[in-house]
């Protein structure tokens, strides 16, 4: 069964532009938790913490005899049976009221039912007390009254304690739930805003094939090669959460050559790549929607159409600007696909790097720039 499921996640997973295999990972994945949520290990911390908690009067009394009376209370044995029956009542209760009575009134807000259990159970622990006591203890020395104080507040402090273990157990597991949902939210959405990117990229490439192929250009070949570098980095790199910058950057130049290819001496392209550190790491293709989108509309309807790229990675700070030409008369009239990488791109900063990043693009005297800054890990 097993199998099946994970066969049909990683089908589900693929189509989403998870890389393959991830399904199953993250099912094992979510199936492993720390040691200390095993079940092991939680059964073990309640059992040693009850073992402490049931020993402390034995550890701060001398003896099992009452120094004020003239004669011992009753043999120990008995005593100590009777304290161990009570231990097992008082543990039996506090796993009844967090496990039974809490999620059956207080999360159905059934409050007065919860109050009438709680005096219910009060009243019959109060008298399973006393009849133990006065059959294996003695009947001498019984006294109502203390009786029922030192149980009224050993049930008041069972009482409080299990229902803020359920509500603060729950209230955690809540979160941790919340937490791990969201997660899987943020993957999901990032492997879609990458799938998104992907084919407005092979579009746009494989429109440059089609007219180097009409042209009969001798440059087809080399473009190919080059074409193919990129799918192989897209294909088996870009499934990665991270890269290092110089693959990224090596990307950005593959792609700006086929750019160049195709446009010759008609645009005029400067670029600038540099990295200190080839142990930086990066989201892929993160950078590559704001140079396509200065080619696809600073290329057009211009006179001196130029583009400006510059990167530069010094101590663990990325800077990178795009600056490109535009036909104010033509901004009005963008295909449908027009900015949706840029949109795309906003979304994973946000998504990915929160509060670690500026990002500024201005649009002032028919110059588009975009200026982005990243602290990189």
């Amino acid at each position: 069964m097993l199998p099946l499921v994970a066969e049909k996640t990683c089908f589900v997973a693929e189509r989403a532009g998870l890389p393959a295999g991830c399904a199953i990972n993250g099912y094992f994945a979510a199936m492993k938790k720390p040691w200390y949520q095993q079940k092991w290990a939680v059964f073990s911390l309640h059992v040693i913490t009850w073992l402490f908690l049931f020993s402390l009067p034995y550890l701060l009394r001398s003896s099992y005899k009452n120094e004020g009376a003239k004669k011992p209370v009753d043999e120990p044995g008995t005593f100590f049976l009777f304290g161990l029956i009570m231990n097992v009542l008082w543990v039996s209760v506090f796993y009844f009221n967090a496990f039974w009575l809490v999620p059956r009134f207080i999360y159905r807000k059934r409050y007065w039912w919860f109050a009438f259990a709680q005096l219910l159970l009060l009243f019959l622990l109060l008298f399973t007390s006393a009849s133990l006591f006065r059959l294996l203890v003695s009947t001498k020395v019984f006294s109502v009254g203390p009786h029922l104080l030192v149980n009224f507040f050993i049930y008041l402090l069972i009482f409080s304690g299990s229902t803020t273990y359920r509500m603060v157990s729950d209230k955690i597991g809540e979160d941790r739930r919340l937490s791990e949902k969201e997660n899987e939210n943020l993957k999901t959405e990032l492997a879609l805003l990458r799938s998104q990117v992907s084919p407005h990229f092979m579009f746009n490439v494989l429109n440059n094939m089609v007219a180097l192929a009409r042209k009969k250009s001798d440059l087809l070949e080399p473009s190919l090669i080059k074409l193919s570098s990129l799918m192989r980095y897209m294909l088996y790199e870009a499934d990665e959460e991270k890269v290092s910058l110089d693959k990224e950057i090596e990307y950005l130049q593959s792609y700006i050559d086929l750019q160049r290819q195709r446009f010759g001496n008609k645009v005029r392209v400067q670029v600038d790549l540099q990295a200190d550190n080839e142990h930086y790491q990066i989201e892929p293709m993160l950078l590559i929607p704001f140079v396509e989108n200065a080619f696809k509309h600073g290329t057009t309807l211009l006179e001196d159409p130029m583009i400006n790229i510059n990167l530069q990675a010094e101590k663990n700070l990325l800077n990178f600007s795009v600056e490109n030409r535009y036909n104010g008369m033509t901004v009005e009239e963008k295909d449908k696909t027009s900015g949706i990488g840029l949109a795309n791109v906003k979304r994973r900063l946000q998504l990915l790097y929160n509060d670690a990043y500026k990002l500024n693009i201005s649009n002032h005297d028919h110059l588009f720039t975009i200026t982005l800054q990243i602290q990189l890990s």
